[in-house]
């Protein structure tokens, strides 16, 4: 599943770490995410949504 979110978190000037503790998971979750290893449960899904205040299919896109 493609992802902005390391787009996002460049435009808030966020490492992976501070995304990672703000929806409560591992920096390694969020990497994995980001590359396109890992898709994101739908409570997370949600988290980063509300987070970046944007629908999640703006955020993700089904490949």
């Amino acid at each position: 599943m493609k992802n902005k979110i390391k787009v996002l978190r460049a435009e808030h000037n966020m490492t992976q770490a501070e995304l990672a503790a703000e929806v409560e998971v591992s920096r390694q979750t969020i990497n994995a995410i980001e590359t396109g290893k890992f898709d994101p449960s739908l409570p997370l899904a949600f988290k980063i949504s509300r987070l970046f205040e944007m629908p999640i299919e703006d955020i993700f896109q089904n490949e």
